[in-house]
Order: structure tokens, then C-alpha cells, then sequence
């Protein structure tokens, strides 16, 4: 039987941004099956059958479709229905949101879920005894937007035993008043102190917390992502069980490249296991042959690790710099074992000197091993020193950023910047030096942290400021273009997801398409936030189709 000559799906009267350096624009598009057969213009017109979908894009705009470097999906799909204080503005709302939860659900024996702003509170610290006053007989564990902070209150605190004797952990924090009482903040590892004694989630709320996120996500247009931890950790349960179950199910829409979790109190003896793991759940759409290790904290509470130190509340020299989780000497043994084991390695690095030490441990892979197509990759990048901005290209490692990080914001200005100083602060989230360095450039969301919707992210990226926050601009030196931020959230995030057939529209590559309803580029940068998802396609399936369209 001769090959079908007609398409599947047509997509006329483009703009088509291709993200194609040989074909940047077209204006038609074929798909046969799951993948694009043709990008052109009037000639595409020829593959039109009978039995041909034909989108008519008047004028909007066709995108690959978006890939988040950086998220997890899961959890934040489970918190989506748990207590959600993400949209809470200030501890009365805060408390208010509390007590509705709580009220609601009598029968729940610990209240979880999360999403606060440190800004809500002095210091960024919440206090036990808000949560007190509202649920005083059951256990209550929030986890903050950032997900490296808890707030519990008395009773959690008597379940887990912590009290004034309790020594911190070495890779966290417990936050204690005046006389040496524990406050209910709980920072870094110190959260697990209380989080192991939190009932588990059960296998079918991960799922639909799964399922929930995948739906969202499509719905702004992201069809591929990077899950930044499989494993348990802190209240976290390891999600790879729930993208088994979608998988085995056919209900995994999206394809995801799972980051395995570091255990950090241990060392290459968990090498094994994580063989293991990549075996278990590489398969079908999902695949796990990346291997996350969250080198530091974050700056607002200062675990972020620095090169120098962070300053004091009068702006003197403190005595902390922050906490490297994992040694720099013994890093460098670990990820140049890992690199010849075929993993990508993930690395959570915010503050200059983790950073530094991530890129030594590149340094040290790519000594001892060579160059290897494992696309090891830097996340969040907050504090970049001048000197290892040049090294991302030299070493081949990719700047996986969150754009929507890069602004003005409460947590910015006033839990961050004055504790970092000026000279520190103008190098935050250097996103045109990275550019300009030739360095390979990643966007994500690290969602549930920050908003999932890429196009806030595009925004923020080209903009400096987020949208609609009337703050000034943020570092306008570090803007970078339209175009630049909209590869990065497409092809250079295809490209650390090993997604090489996606992240640009071309001829033999999957047909991951969005659709937007209009063309940003031909709109001043400061509406690009006004930009909508319309349809998403996976695969040349269609997986959204907005309400409203």
C-alpha cells in the first residue's frame, strides 16, 4: 500500500515561529501521525485531504511546545488539594485559609499543605502559636512557597519531639525564640524532623495530583517537563510511582525526564540503588537517567552558600555564608562517577560559591571522563560571580533559570537584597551575560515555588519585572529578547530534557504545538503577559483547547 500523501493536521495562515535557525518563520504547518511531515507556506496547502484537520490560525501565533526544566509537578498537584495558601496575601489571610481548611475537614488527622510567602511574616519567620490559636489539637506542617521552609505548630512539634534540646541538623535549621524554645520554623533539613511523622500520601492522590498538574500544565502549553526530584524527601513522597501508574495507564500525555533524588547524608554506596531506579523507570514516556543534588539552601533564609558572607540586619559582615550540602571534595568524585554512568546531573545551585563548586565538579567529570552527551545542567543560578559566568559554555553545562525569579518582589527586597548587598545583588540572575557568554540557556518554573505559565515566564525574562506588579525594572541590563527567552523555553529545554525531536517545528520532529492567540512579537514587549494559550498539541494530539476559543 503506497504512503498516505495527505496530512493529518494543517496549520494555516502562521506566523509559525519554527525556533529553527534554517527556517525561523513559516506560515503552515503538516502533521501526519506524531509528526511534523511539512513547514512552508501556500505549498503545505497540497497535503490537504478529505479527511485533513485544517486550523486556521488568522493571524496567531504557532509555538513548540514549552518544556519546564525545572518542576514538580506531583507535589504540587497533591498540594492543589490539600491547604493551599499560595494565593493568601499576609499571616490574617494566612490564618483565615488555615481555619477554612481546617473547618472543612474534620476528619483529616494532620493538616498539610503549603504555599505561604516569607514576606507575610517578620523576618520571613511564622510562629507557632498563629497556628495554635486556630487548630490547637491536631498537627499542622505548611510547607513555604520556596518548599525549604516549614511552619508547624505545638502539636506537630510534641509528635515529632522537637524541643529546646533538639540539635539542628546538620544541613538545616530550627528556628528558636529567645529562650531557646522552637519557634515552628523549621528551615532545609531540618524539616524532615517533623515531615517523617506526616501520614504518606496514598498512591492514588499522588496519581490524581498527577493527572490535576498534567492538565494544567497542557492547558498553558508546556507538553514536556524535567521533574526535579524523584525520590522521598522532607513531606515530599517519591512521585516516580505515580508516573508509573500514568504510564502503564496511558494517561501520560506529556513525556518527562525524572531527576533522580541525592540522598546527601550518604555517598556513592547509593550508586546501586540509583542504577536501580533508572532501570525501574525509564520507560514509555518517562525516563530517569538524571540524578538531582541540591548543593545549597536558598538566600532569603540564608542557606544559600556564598562566597562571601551574607550581611547582618545593619548591613556589618555576619559569620554565615551558607551550607554547601554536599562537600566540594567529595562532590567532584561523585559527579564524575555519575557522568561515567551515564547520568545527567541536576544540580540545585543559587548562591556563588555553589555554583563555583557545581562547575568544578563538571570541571572534574569532564578531566576524568571526557566529553560525554550527558548535559549536566546548573538550576536557579541567583548569585553568578563574574569569573564562572564564561565557564558554562567552556564546560558544555547549561544555565537552567526561573525566570519569574528575576524581579522586583517582596522576598527580593526585602529578605534578600539587603542581606546580599549592592555588589552582590546587581549579579543576580544574570540571564544576558549568560547569553552573551554563549552559555546554553534553560527555562523552568520550579512550580509549585513559582507559577507554572511559561508566558509569565517569557515576560519577566524580556521584561524584568513581573506582570502587572508595577515595581520598578529589575537589572534592565539582564533583559534578553523575545526570541532569545523563547527558545530557551523550548528548544533549550528540550535540549536538557534529551527531547532532541522536539523544541523546534521542522520537518521529522514530534508535533508538540501550541497555539497562542496572538502574535507577541507584534505586540509591545510590556503585553507580551496579555498573551493566551489557545490549543496545545502532544504528539499531534490535541490535549487543551481553551473554553473560550
Amino acid at each position: 500500500m503506497p504512503a498516505p500523501t495527505t496530512a493529518d493536521l494543517v496549520f494555516t495562515g502562521g506566523p509559525v515561529h519554527t525556533v529553527d535557525p534554517a527556517r525561523p518563520l513559516a506560515t503552515s504547518v503538516a502533521v501526519r501521525g506524531d509528526r511534523i511531515v511539512a513547514v512552508g507556506h501556500d505549498e503545505v496547502a497540497d497535503l490537504i485531504g478529505p479527511a485533513t484537520e485544517v486550523v486556521d490560525l488568522h493571524g496567531r501565533l504557532l509555538v513548540p511546545g514549552f518544556q519546564d526544566a525545572h518542576a514538580h509537578p506531583v507535589g504540587a498537584g497533591v498540594e492543589m488539594g490539600q491547604c493551599d495558601l499560595s494565593g493568601a496575601a499576609g499571616a490574617d489571610a494566612c490564618a483565615a485559609a488555615v481555619r477554612a481548611y481546617a473547618d472543612a475537614h474534620p476528619e483529616r488527622p494532620w493538616i498539610t499543605g503549603g504555599g505561604w510567602s516569607m514576606e507575610a511574616f517578620p523576618g520571613g519567620r511564622p510562629d507557632r502559636r498563629l497556628l495554635d490559636a486556630i487548630v490547637p489539637d491536631r498537627p499542622v506542617y505548611l510547607v513555604n512557597r520556596d518548599h525549604h521552609g516549614a511552619w508547624a505548630n505545638s502539636r506537630a512539634l510534641d509528635v515529632a519531639g522537637v524541643t529546646r534540646d533538639t540539635p539542628d541538623p546538620a544541613d538545616g535549621r530550627v528556628e528558636r525564640d529567645a529562650d531557646g524554645v522552637p519557634t515552628g520554623m523549621l528551615q532545609e533539613g531540618a524539616m524532615s524532623l517533623v515531615a517523617r511523622h506526616i501520614p504518606p500520601v496514598t498512591p492514588d492522590e499522588q496519581l490524581d495530583g498527577l493527572l490535576r498538574a498534567q492538565s494544567l500544565l497542557h492547558s498553558l502549553g508546556v507538553t514536556a517537563w524535567q521533574d526535579a526530584l524523584l525520590g522521598d524527601h522532607a513531606s515530599t513522597a517519591d512521585p516516580a510511582p505515580a508516573y508509573r501508574r500514568a504510564v502503564e495507564g496511558g494517561l501520560l500525555t506529556a513525556r518527562v525526564r525524572g531527576a533522580l533524588w541525592w540522598d546527601r547524608a550518604r555517598g556513592l554506596e547509593q550508586l546501586p540503588e540509583l542504577l536501580a531506579r533508572r532501570a525501574e523507570f525509564t520507560f514509555g514516556t518517562l525516563n530517569c537517567h538524571t540524578v538531582k543534588i541540591m548543593q545549597d539552601g536558598i538566600a532569603e533564609n540564608h542557606t544559600a552558600a556564598m562566597l562571601a558572607p551574607y550581611l547582618t540586619a545593619c548591613g556589618c559582615a555576619s559569620d554565615n555564608a551558607g551550607i554547601s550540602f554536599v562537600d566540594p571534595g567529595e562532590l567532584a568524585g561523585i559527579v564524575t562517577r555519575l557522568d561515567a554512568e551515564g547520568f545527567q546531573v541536576h544540580f540545585h545551585a543559587l548562591g556563588d560559591r555553589a555554583v563555583r563548586e557545581a562547575l568544578d565538579a563538571v570541571e572534574a567529570a569532564r578531566r576524568a571522563n571526557g566529553y560525554r552527551d550527558n548535559r549536566h545542567h546548573l538550576a536557579h543560578l541567583q548569585v553568578v560571580d563574574t569569573a564562572d559566568v564564561p565557564r558554562f559554555r567552556a564546560l558544555g553545562a547549561t544555565a537552567n533559570v526561573q525566570p519569574l525569579w528575576a524581579a522586583h518582589e517582596p522576598q527580593m527586597d526585602e529578605l534578600t537584597i539587603p542581606f546580599l548587598g549592592d555588589r552582590r545583588a546587581a549579579r543576580q540572575y544574570p540571564f544576558a551575560d549568560l547569553v552573551r557568554a554563549g552559555a546554553p540557556l534553560a527555562f523552568g518554573s520550579d512550580w509549585p515555588v513559582s507559577s507554572p505559565d511559561p508566558i509569565a515566564g517569557l515576560h519577566t525574562a524580556v521584561n524584568r519585572h513581573q506582570p502587572g506588579s508595577g515595581r520598578p525594572v529589575f537589572l534592565p541590563g539582564q533583559r534578553v529578547t523575545l526570541a532569545a527567552a523563547l527558545t530557551a523555553y523550548t528548544a533549550g529545554s528540550a535540549y536538557v530534557n534529551h527531547l532532541d525531536g522536539t523544541g523546534t517545528i521542522a520537518p521529522g520532529m514530534l508535533a508538540d504545538l501550541v497555539v497562542l492567540d496572538r502574535d507577541p512579537f507584534a505586540h509591545p514587549a510590556e503585553e507580551i503577559a496579555l498573551t493566551r494559550v489557545e490549543q496545545t498539541f502532544a504528539a499531534g494530539r490535541r490535549v487543551h483547547h481553551a473554553a473560550w476559543a
